[in-house]
């Protein structure tokens, strides 16, 4: 009795055991798929399903996962490779290569090495690009060397899959001799490019000096005629002056003359005062300290007054004698 429950038991744990391995293997035929993958499952090694995000269970002894694509764009770096330009210069050129899988069973299924075919077709197409072009036109046609590698490329990898979004040219490595010539002909151009600006500035500073010594003369002319406008006009206004004042000295004197008459008729004076005044005016105005001289129009009877006025002085002397 004792032997039977002890062969049950171990029977029962036996059943435990097998039963547990099997529910553990079944666990781990459970597949959960992320966002950023695909999966590829193979059915007796065929291809069966592309499996997307989410938890998928393969089926036992049957079911395999043949690989796991990202989804993801991917960069690749590749070694340099040596090429040939059209004018036979050797020079070392590495490429980038920025990718992303659009089809994972073509990416599976369609070449043995994805990412091996695209490092070979990358150095291929870019010798053939290279043999093309001339050195100079190679180092200044990164944008076009670029483009028709990401066009080529593109369509080559369109049976696996593989979607090519852009190619960079990350180094062009001339040989050494090509890059020191390449630094003294860069030298001599900034020399050049030194003279030119020095040359420039030196004619730019002198054409300002001239223009500034152009405009200093016209601004000292200007001057100098503003001043003898200036000076000119003083001068006649001074002249104004003077005529206005001498003009009103002889209306003073006139005026002063009018009076007097006016006095002398208003007094009753006689012809002989009158003409007595008269001499004494000739007395004054011959003194020699007038500036102007008047001669009245009846000149000829003050000469005769004057003469007649002389024998009587005389007559009178020789009497007191």
């Amino acid at each position: 009795m004792f032997l039977i429950t002890a062969g049950g038991i171990i029977g029962v744990c036996v059943v435990c055991i097998v039963l547990l391995a099997i529910i553990i293997y079944l666990i781990t035929r459970i597949r959960i798929v992320k966002q950023t993958s695909k999966y590829i499952v193979e059915r007796l090694g065929a291809y069966h399903a592309t499996w997307s995000v989410g938890i998928h269970f393969l089926m036992p002894f049957v079911d395999r996962v043949a690989s796991v694509v990202s989804m993801k764009e991917q960069v690749k770096d590749f070694d340099p490779q040596p090429v040939i330009t059209k004018d036979n210069v050797t020079m070392q050129i590495d490429t980038v290569v920025f990718y992303s899988v659009l089809d994972p069973k073509l990416y599976t299924y369609g070449v043995e090495n994805p990412i091996f075919a695209i490092e070979k077709l990358s150095a291929t197409t870019l010798r053939n690009i290279i043999g093309e072009l001339e050195l100079d036109a190679t180092l200044t046609s990164r944008d076009i060397i670029n483009a028709k590698m990401r066009s080529i490329l593109d369509e080559a990898t369109d049976p696996w899959g593989i979607k090519v979004n852009r190619v960079e040219v990350k180094n062009i490595l001339p040989p050494q001799d090509i890059r020191d010539s390449m630094e003294r002909q860069m030298r001599a151009e900034r020399e050049r490019r030194e003279k030119i600006l020095l040359a420039e500035g030196d004619k730019r500073s002198k054409i300002l000096q001239a223009e500034g010594d152009k405009e200093s003369q016209i601004l000292r002319a200007e001057a100098e005629k503003a001043a003898m406008i200036k000076k000119a006009e003083g001068e006649a206004e001074s002249i104004k002056k003077v005529k206005e004042a001498e003009a009103e000295g002889i209306r003073l004197l006139r005026e002063a003359e009018a009076s007097g008459i006016k006095l002398l008729k208003e007094a009753g004076a006689s012809k002989e005062v009158l003409t007595m005044l008269s001499y004494e005016t000739m007395e004054k105005v011959a003194d020699g300290k007038a500036t102007k001289l008047i001669v009245p129009s009846n000149m000829q009877d003050l000469v005769g007054n004057i003469s007649t006025i002389a024998s009587v002085l005389e007559d009178n002397k020789n009497k007191k004698e």
